[in-house]
């Protein structure tokens, strides 16, 4: 896995181009162009149907429509997560009990989120009830993994399943281990 390091310039990425031919591979750098503020328009909000209808509804609930709401977890860096775990967060590791085993962050509470089967991964049809074993729905829960993938996808279940309180650790135990933070085996 390759990190990219930015220079500490303080600009926001709404302001900032990224070339459309960049490709993944051996790239070493990347550079990030300021974009004049005149370039950027934001989406203008558009009115669907009265606008004294019930606050909280999407113009597609009042047209009679089925509506499906997507939730995305939130990711923060392993240095968030670990202030929100010493701010009172769980965290929930979705490792398998082998990874959990060589080592976890203090206090994890493992839930594989994936079991190994042969040479690859097998959902854990019951991640989401084994969950609910530990924590309650509005309970604040970190989610990790090795890398971050599994636990993305973990929080994006758990969500689904109507917890609320759900945040994803990018870059997972790796990046955890790689920036020093606490262990226990």
């Amino acid at each position: 896995m390759r990190i990219l390091s930015l220079p500490s310039t303080s600009f926001s990425l709404v302001d900032c181009h990224i070339p459309k031919n960049l490709t993944y591979g051996n790239v070493s750098s990347v550079t990030l162009t300021p974009m004049a503020r005149s370039q950027f328009q934001p989406q203008k909000r558009r009115n669907f149907g009265n606008s004294n209808r019930t606050p909280g509804f999407s113009w597609m609930a009042t047209v009679g429509e089925k509506v499906q709401v997507s939730t995305v977890p939130t990711s923060v860096p392993v240095r968030v997560a670990l202030e929100l775990l010493q701010a009172g967060h769980r965290y929930l590791d979705v490792r398998t009990a082998e990874e959990f085993s060589d080592g976890h962050a203090p206090g994890a509470i493992n839930i594989p989120y994936m079991f190994r089967i042969g040479s690859g991964m097998i959902k854990n049809p019951n991640f989401a009830e084994q969950v609910l074993e530990h924590f309650g729905k509005d309970d604040e829960i970190i989610v990790g993994c090795q890398l971050g993938k599994r636990s993305f996808m973990a929080a994006t279940d758990l969500l689904a399943a109507g917890f609320s309180g759900v945040t994803d650790i990018a870059g997972g135990y790796a990046a955890w281990t790689e920036n020093g933070l606490p262990t226990d085996s």
